[in-house]
């Protein structure tokens, strides 16, 4: 494991014959310089620490707000070297006390441009990556056996991490639960399959990587979170988009039993129409053409390249289209024995409590284009063929000024809608706990002037933009510059919906004294409407039924 050594203090690989009274010396030596190192960084030690772990001591910083942050605990092996491209291996134990005062490398990964919604400045980057943060609420003891949300972040499998300004935990720590993220392989590194990497695998699987990360991280937490207070028992895992997508596949992973006993999902989901995943031998076959297009002659020799030659030939989208070989998660017959749609139909999911949704114009199509009622119907049918009459019936509109807002209404109910309720279906189905359903349409309020990739005109209710509500991390936006004049119902709704989040960590439930929830069901399709009021809709069955004719 690769470590800084003004993180980690390790006692050196003493002879034997070092006395025991100077490995004693060395010990009191190396504590009084690591206070001294965080007094000169200007990081305030929380008291009681260190918090005493399986794998060794973790001191954290105290925020200014009395919350304890735990920022940068390695969980696995460094996946270098050798141990590129295999499953997530066990951390070694540490001597002396480890500095868990700043946030780690994020994973290898493409950077983003700086004016996108969600740029928060560079971070170090690097393969040495499986790290993850913990924020613990000020009054926190061992014994106090509290709700934890481990949260996963988004970005097509190809970029993000933990630290993110977007991601941070502090607030939710603040309203009393523990909140942990982590960072997971990304991109080639952490979804390409190869027939060689099947044949290293005792279980003949590859591909999945940074799913097996995810594993790990879970296990981790379990296994630790209550020397900081934490209920092992009592784990929320919840993402957004990738993030999100993530938590359905933990939820059909039979490696993932036991790890967590409720399932949060923003706007990502593999039910539904969602593209469906590629098996084992198409994603090796996309592995094979990653070597090919890199000219390695040996998988060995794959193995040796530079990260940053292997993540530039990986397809990607998120930031403008670049690379040729389209790499993510996989049928691998082992973290996923099956398709998530089949194991769900066949009752095998992990079934917990389930709540999901979706933001009002994060799905985008030509029908979500269109400012005529010719282009709408010329749309349709482009679309959706012989359907496409069918659709227009369902999404009357008789005058241009009508057809954009049924078009966005198609493309939204078409496309991510009709995914996140595919999985409440899929949960429901089978499944005997409750579902609630969300949307979020509440616009930012963007700065006059705020020049961004996106036209914020025109963005309206995008995708990731419930994330700074739910996690109450709207000042991230204007750590650089100012893009956002936040309102007093902005803050507001972000108690509102925090509170929620925070309540059905704890119980199950996300109604709160400000926010009755009603249940989901195949029965009584409502979903709460977080937007300039909050309020409680029906969703449309019938046109919904549509979008989802034909699938699982």
């Amino acid at each position: 494991m690769t470590t800084s050594p003004l993180r980690t203090y390790r006692a050196s690989a003493a002879p034997r014959l070092l006395a025991a009274a100077c490995l004693l010396a060395a010990a009191a030596i190396a504590l009084a310089a690591s206070a001294s190192t965080a007094r000169a960084q200007g990081v305030t030690p929380i008291p009681g620490d260190p918090v005493a772990t399986q794998s060794g001591k973790v001191a954290g910083k105290l925020l200014p707000s009395g919350v304890k942050a735990y920022l940068g605990i390695p969980y696995a092996a460094a996946p270098v070297r050798e141990l590129r491209w295999r499953a997530t291996q066990p951390l070694p134990p540490w001597a002396g006390v480890y500095n868990a005062d700043r946030l780690a490398p994020e994973c290898i990964q493409v950077l983003r441009r700086h004016n996108l919604n969600h740029y928060f400045g560079e971070e170090p980057t690097s393969e040495d990556c499986l790290y993850l943060n913990i924020w613990v609420p000020a009054d926190a003891g061992p014994d106090s056996k509290l709700s934890v949300l481990v949260y996963i972040y988004g970005g097509g499998f190809t970029i993000g991490s933990g630290g993110m300004a977007l991601y941070g935990g502090e607030n939710v720590a603040k309203q009393g639960a523990i909140f942990v993220n982590f960072n997971y392989r990304l991109g080639a590194l952490g979804f390409m399959a190869h027939p060689e990497l099947a044949k290293e695998s005792p279980q003949r699987a590859s591909g999945n990587y940074g799913l097996l990360d995810q594993v790990a991280a879970l296990q981790r937490i379990r296994s630790t979170i209550g020397r900081f207070g934490g209920d092992p028992d009592n784990v929320t895992i919840s993402g957004q988009s990738a993030g999100s997508s993530s938590v359905a596949f933990l939820q059909a992973s039979p490696l993932a039993k036991g790890l967590f006993r409720r399932a949060v999902g923003f706007s990502g989901s593999p039910f539904g129409n969602a593209d469906p995943l590629p098996t084992r031998a198409e994603a090796e076959k996309a592995g094979l053409a990653i070597q090919e297009t890199l000219q390695a002659k040996s998988f060995g020799e794959l193995r040796e390249l530079p990260a940053d030659k292997i993540v530039a030939v990986q397809r990607d989208c998120q930031l403008g289209c670049a690379g040729t070989v389209r790499i993510g998660p996989s049928i691998d017959g082992y973290f996923l024995p099956d398709s998530p749609a089949a194991i769900f139909a066949a009752g095998r999911q992990n079934d917990v409590p389930l709540l999901v949704g979706f933001t009002r114009d994060e799905s985008s199509n030509d029908l979500s284009k269109v400012k005529s009622l010719v282009e709408y119907q010329a749309a349709a049918k482009r679309l959706y063929g012989d359907r496409g009459d069918a659709l227009l019936r369902l999404y009357p509109a008789a005058s241009d000024a009508e057809a954009p807002e049924m078009g966005r209404a198609a493309a939204r109910e078409g496309m991510m809608e009709a995914r996140m309720r595919g999985w409440a279906k899929a949960q429901g189905k089978r499944g005997k706990s409750l579902i609630y359903m969300y949307m979020f349409s509440r616009v930012h309020p963007f700065s006059a002037g705020a020049k961004l990739y996106d036209d914020p005109a025109r963005i309206g209710a995008y995708h990731t933009s419930d994330v700074p509500y739910w996690l109450k991390t709207q000042d991230a936006f204007n750590l650089f510059r100012t893009t956002r004049d936040w309102t007093a119902y902005d803050r507001e709704l972000a108690d509102r919906m925090l509170g929620a989040l925070v309540a059905f960590a704890k119980s199950g439930d996300p109604s709160t004294a400000a926010t009755a929830w009603p249940k989901w069901s195949v029965d009584a399709e409502r979903l709460v409407d977080f937007g300039d009021a909050v309020s409680i809709l029906p969703m449309n069955s019938e046109r919904l039924d549509f979008h989802l004719a034909g699938t699982p």
